[in-house]
C-alpha cells in the first residue's frame, strides 16, 4: 500500500487541524489553518453540524466532496464513524442526482478524463496523473449511469463515489485510487446542445472504435501501474470488454459480477429461510439486462453447486423485458446476452406483460433491475404472498424511485412474511408492534472486498471464481444477532469488518486458481491472514499520528519544538 505523502496539500491530509503545531511547521502549513491543535471529536462536531444545517440531499452532497478535497482523512474518519447515514450521500441514490447535475454543480477536478481526441496518445494523459502509485481504478464511459441513461462525461460522479467507497469501506488508500471518466461521446442530445456540459459535443463513438480505444487504455494503465485493478462500471453494453479483457488484466464488471454476487449473497440466505427446496424455485426477474443476466448466472452457479445440472439450474429462471417473456419464438432477434436464459417450453404463447408472466409462472422469488418504479404493484406482491409462506422479493433498481417496490408496501401485502432486499435504502417499517429493517444488497458489501482482495493478493486476473468467493463470504459474514433476527445482509456499519472477510475469501480463491503473486500469505492460517489483511487497511483515524511519527523520524529524532498536544483519535 502507498505511503503517507508530506507534501503540504490539502488531499494528504496535511492542512488536518488534529496535526500538532511542530509537524505542522516542519510541513511547512502552519500558518495556514487557524492555530488550535483540536480532536477529531471537535472536527466531527464542527463537520456533522455544518452538513445538518444543509437542507437538500445535493447540497449535503456538495459539502461532503468539498470536504473530501479539503481534508481527506477527516472526511473518511466521518464516513467510517457515520456510515449508514453518509453512505447514501457519498454514493446511490443521491448521486444520480450529482450526475445529472455534475456540469452545473461542477467546482474541481475529482478525477481523470480521457476523450476520444486522446487515442494514440492515451498513455501521455495518463502521465498527467499526479500519483505514482495507484492500485484501482473505477473506469466508465457514462453510457448507462445507474437508471438515467446516457450522461456522457456527467457519469464522472460514479467512479469518484465507488472508489470513496473503496476507501471507507475496504481500506484501500485514497491516493492509490484514479477516478476515470472516457469522454466517447454521447447519445444525449440534450447534453450535447447543453452550453454549460463539459464534455465533447460528438454522437457516440461506434463499437469497433471503442474496442480499439479500450485496447489502448488497458495497456497504458498498466505500464504506467503495473499491477493495477480495473473496475468496468455503468458501461450501455459491458460484454464485450468483460469478455475480451477477463484472463488478460486484472479488471471485473461491477455491474454485472459485483451486483451478481451480492445478490447471490442475499439468494443464498433467503432460500435458507423460504423453506423451498432449490430444485423447486423459480425465479422471475423483471430486467433482461446485463444486470439482471449477471445476477442470473450467479444465482444458476449456485444452484449448481446444490446438487442441479446447468440445464436444471438454469430453466429455473424467467426473464422479462419491455416486450414481455424472453422467448425463442417472440419474433424479435434477441441481444446476445439474453439467448442464455431464452424459453423453449412456452408452447409458443406469448406472455407480454409481468402480471401474465407471474401467474404462469408463480415464482418463488421476484426481482426488479428494469428501473420501473412500482412494477411490482398491490395485485402482484398480494399474489406472491399467496403462494409462498415467505416470498422472495428483490427490487434492485436505482435510484430510490425506479425501486419495482418499496418495503412498506411488501411487508403490508405479504402480512409481513417477505423476505426483502432493495438496491437503494428503505427506512424501517413497523410490524405487529415491531420495527422491521429490510436488508439492501448494495454493491458496497463486495466490490471492496474483491478491489482489496485482489490487490493483497496481487492477482493477474479476478477470475469467477473470485467473484463466487465475495458471494459465499458475504453470505457468511453475518453476526449471530443479524442472523436471529432473520436478516439477509449484515449491518452496514460493520462493512469494513465485513470486507476483510470478504477480502479473505477473494485471496484464498485467487490462491487456488492459481493467480496470485504473494508469496508472503500464502501458508497463513486464517487467524493470521486476517490480522495481515487488518494491517494493511488504510485507516484515516490512525493517519494523524502516522504523519508525526513520520515528522519525527524525519527530523532525525529532535522533538524540539514539536508541541506535546495529541490529537484524540
Amino acid at each position: 500500500m502507498a505511503t503517507t505523502s508530506l507534501s503540504p496539500a490539502p488531499s494528504t491530509g496535511c492542512y488536518d487541524t488534529t496535526l500538532s503545531t511542530g509537524a505542522r511547521k516542519y510541513l511547512k502549513s502552519y500558518g495556514l489553518t487557524p492555530p488550535a491543535v483540536e480532536s477529531y471529536e471537535i472536527q466531527a462536531k464542527r463537520c456533522l453540524a455544518q452538513l445538518q444545517s444543509k437542507t437538500t440531499p445535493i447540497d449535503k452532497y456538495l459539502y461532503l466532496s468539498g470536504l473530501r478535497n479539503a481534508n481527506v482523512h477527516l472526511f473518511y474518519r466521518l464516513a467510517i464513524d457515520h456510515m449508514k447515514a453518509l453512505t447514501p450521500l457519498i454514493y446511490t441514490p443521491v448521486v444520480g442526482e450529482a450526475c445529472l447535475k455534475w456540469s452545473q454543480i461542477y467546482l474541481q477536478p475529482e478525477g481523470l478524463y480521457l476523450s476520444f481526441a486522446d487515442k494514440g496518445h492515451i498513455s501521455t494523459v495518463l502521465h498527467n496523473w499526479p500519483q505514482n502509485h495507484v492500485e484501482i481504478t473505477v473506469v466508465t464511459d457514462g453510457s448507462r449511469i445507474l437508471g438515467l441513461g446516457d450522461l456522457g462525461i456527467n457519469g464522472m460522479g460514479i467512479p469518484v463515489g465507488k472508489l470513496a467507497l473503496y476507501s471507507a469501506c475496504g481500506g484501500i488508500r485514497p491516493d492509490a485510487t484514479l477516478p476515470l471518466t472516457l469522454d466517447l461521446g454521447t447519445g444525449n442530445k440534450a447534453f450535447r446542445e447543453d452550453p454549460l456540459y463539459m464534455g465533447s459535443r460528438r454522437g457516440k463513438v461506434t463499437a469497433e472504435e471503442e474496442a480499439e480505444f479500450l485496447d489502448e487504455l488497458m495497456e497504458a494503465l498498466i505500464e504506467r501501474w503495473p499491477g493495477i485493478v480495473i473496475q468496468y462500471e455503468d458501461f450501455k453494453n459491458p460484454f464485450p470488454s468483460l469478455e475480451r479483457y477477463t484472463g488478460r488484466y486484472s479488471m471485473f464488471n461491477d455491474d454485472i459480477q459485483g451486483t451478481g454476487a451480492v445478490i447471490l449473497a442475499g439468494i443464498i440466505n433467503a432460500v435458507k429461510r423460504n423453506g423451498v427446496a432449490i430444485k423447486d424455485q423459480r425465479a422471475v426477474l423483471m430486467g433482461a439486462g446485463s444486470a439482471a443476466v449477471g445476477v442470473a448466472k450467479q444465482i444458476v452457479q449456485f444452484f449448481i453447486q446444490e446438487g442441479l445440472s446447468e440445464d436444471e439450474a438454469r430453466q429455473c429462471f424467467w426473464l422479462v423485458d419491455t416486450k414481455g417473456l424472453v422467448t425463442n419464438d417472440r419474433g424479435d432477434k434477441l441481444a446476445d446476452h439474453k439467448t442464455y436464459f431464452s424459453r423453449k417450453d412456452n408452447d409458443a404463447k406469448q406472455y407480454k406483460t409481468l402480471s401474465e408472466v407471474v401467474e404462469n409462472v408463480k415464482p418463488t422469488i421476484l426481482m426488479g433491475l428494469c428501473t420501473i418504479g412500482g412494477i411490482f404493484d398491490a395485485g402482484i406482491l398480494k399474489k406472491m404472498g399467496q403462494w409462498n409462506k415467505h416470498p422472495i422479493i428483490f427490487p434492485l433498481s436505482n435510484p430510490s424511485d425506479n425501486s419495482e417496490c418499496n418495503f412498506e408496501d411488501a411487508m403490508k401485502y405479504t402480512d409481513g412474511r417477505v423476505l426483502f432486499a432493495s438496491g437503494s435504502p428503505f427506512d424501517s417499517v413497523e410490524f405487529e408492534g415491531k420495527s422491521i429493517t429490510p436488508g439492501q444488497g448494495n454493491n458496497m458489501y463486495v466490490f471492496p472486498g474483491i478491489g482489496l482482495g485482489t490487490i493483497l493478493s496481487k492477482a493477474t486476473t479476478v477470475t469467477q471464481s473470485m467473484i463466487y468467493a465475495s458471494a459465499t463470504s458475504l453470505s457468511t459474514s453475518l453476526n449471530k444477532q443479524e442472523v436471529s433476527d432473520g436478516w439477509l445482509y449484515p449491518e452496514i456499519g460493520r462493512i469494513r469488518d465485513v470486507s476483510v472477510v470478504v477480502a479473505m475469501g477473494v485471496i484464498r480463491a485467487a490462491q487456488e486458481a492459481g493467480v496470485d503473486r504473494e508469496v508472503r500469505i500464502k501458508n497463513m492460517g486464517d487467524e493470521e491472514l486476517e490480522k495481515w489483511v487488518r494491517s494493511k487497511m488504510y485507516d484515516p483515524h490512525s493517519e494523524t499520528k502516522v504523519i508525526e511519527d513520520e515528522v519525527s523520524g524525519m527530523a532525525g529524532g529532535d522533538q524540539q519544538g514539536l508541541s506535546t498536544e495529541k490529537s484524540h483519535l
